[in-house]
């Protein structure tokens, strides 16, 4: 997660694009988790849901919240990934629990990839990189269960909850953590500058004092 060393790479309202992701994660996972109904079609549904949301957060609000055009571009490819297998599910919400394995497990492996790949990126820069490569693996591993798993809807569909259950709890922590460490990590760097300033305030100051010589 986030530690006191704010990244230069995002701005300062990047925080609440993690947290928006972990509230739009929040309700398909209570609705997974107290719904007995884990059949295919629910599951392509609520997943439809999940990442239709997710993408148009991340379109909307990823050219704002990143300061690098290189990581615009990656969460702009996240957001439309995103938001192309989320139509696709409820499009074809009747498609059943092979189609579910299919969109889910590549929408999973694609993502999942572009944040580890953000995240190797910044690996020198702590936050937000350490944040990117936890939910990209965790992204990459449910494809890669979905994939090794006996195939059953419930199983399924189920793992997807409790996915949506790690990004619910993971995020907001992350990005509050974000939120929170900004300001005093901007208080020690204006205060490791203020003696680099002084220092070269001084340097000037003996440069430009006359010369004794000068004056006789």
């Amino acid at each position: 997660m986030a530690n006191a060393q704010a990244p230069s790479n995002v701005g300062p309202g990047y925080w609440s694009v993690a947290v928006g992701r972990a509230l739009i994660a929040v309700i398909p996972a209570v609705i997974i988790t107290f719904n007995r109904d884990h059949s295919a079609q629910f599951g392509l549904i609520v997943f439809g849901a999940f990442a239709l949301a997710s993408g148009i957060l991340l379109v909307v609000t990823g050219r704002r919240a990143l300061t690098v055009s290189a990581d615009r571009s990656l969460f702009l490819i996240h957001g439309i990934v995103s938001m192309v297998a989320g139509g696709l599910a409820l499009g074809f919400h009747a498609g059943g629990h092979g189609f579910f394995l299919f969109v889910v497990s590549v929408w999973g492996a694609v993502t999942g990839f572009l944040e580890i790949y953000a995240g190797i990126r910044l690996r020198r820069r702590p936050a937000p990189a350490k944040d990117w490569l936890f939910t990209g693996i965790g992204t990459a591993v449910l494809a890669l269960l979905l994939l090794l798993l006996p195939p059953n809807p419930v199983v399924s569909v189920g793992l997807f909850g409790a996915y949506l259950v790690f990004l619910a709890v993971f995020l907001p922590i992350a990005g509050l953590s974000l939120k929170w460490d900004a300001p005093r990590q901007r208080r020690s760097t204006s205060l490791n500058a203020t003696p680099a300033n002084t220092a070269r305030v001084n340097t000037a100051r003996v440069n430009t004092a006359p010369n004794d010589s000068d004056s006789l």
